[in-house]
């Protein structure tokens, strides 16, 4: 073999192989990574604040459960006025 065909072949060998690489790593070829996948809850579900309106993930919002209800909050200062209302409303 001529030293061009060994180069073009190595070139070829590396793309086939880049090109493989990366469908495996996006979960197309062979095991796929995600969280989905492997059984895991996903963590970064957004709640909405019922006093600011402001989106927070979940796993970092002030939880509160007031009559059977969840509610979620972006502070403490946004569950302390939703309570001042409730309570107001009582």
């Amino acid at each position: 073999m001529t030293p061009l065909r060994l180069i073009i072949i190595s070139c070829l060998l590396y793309i086939l192989y880049r090109l493989l690489s990366g469908l495996r790593k996006k979960g197309v070829y062979g095991k796929n990574q995600g969280a989905a996948a492997s059984g895991k809850a996903v963590q970064d579900v957004l709640v909405e604040d019922p006093v600011c309106h402001t989106f927070v993930p979940k796993g970092q919002a002030v939880q509160l459960h007031h009559d059977k209800q969840m509610y979620y909050f972006c502070s403490n200062k946004c569950c302390e006025m939703f309570l001042k209302t409730k309570g107001a409303e009582e």
